[in-house]
């Protein structure tokens, strides 16, 4: 399981690089990022478990960044505001979970949300 987001005033741990792959290896259903090419099983279990921790954190980060996005959109002060139904559509959400979110995001925004995640979408 994911480890929680550090508050703001911790510092975040920086997982494996995420390096994007060349376009000829990416077309290999076979290539990902590498692994296929380690022998050693310690080896191997050591680089997918740094990638899985990477993946995880740039997961969790990004939905930090979906949710202050929703925060920003539903704002009433914004004369172009979006409705959680508007939101939903646009990300791919449901309505309720596009509310969490916006909550979750205005917790972001004001600094107090450190360490909260959002309910798994439906």
């Amino acid at each position: 399981m994911a480890e929680p987001t550090p508050r703001r005033n911790e510092p975040r741990l920086r997982p494996a690089p995420l390096l994007f792959e060349p376009a000829e290896a990416a077309g290999d259903p076979e290539h990902f990022f590498d692994l296929e090419s380690i022998d050693d099983p310690r080896a191997l279990l050591a680089r997918a478990t740094e990638l899985t921790q990477a993946f995880r954190a740039a997961a969790d980060r990004a939905t930090e960044f979906q949710a202050m996005a929703a925060a920003q959109l539903a704002d009433p002060r914004r004369f172009d505001r979006l409705t959680p139904a508007d939101i939903a559509e646009r990300a791919e959400w449901t309505e309720g979970y596009a509310k969490k979110m916006v909550e979750f995001g205005r917790d972001l925004l004001r600094g107090d949300g450190e360490g909260r995640t959002p309910a798994d979408p439906v």
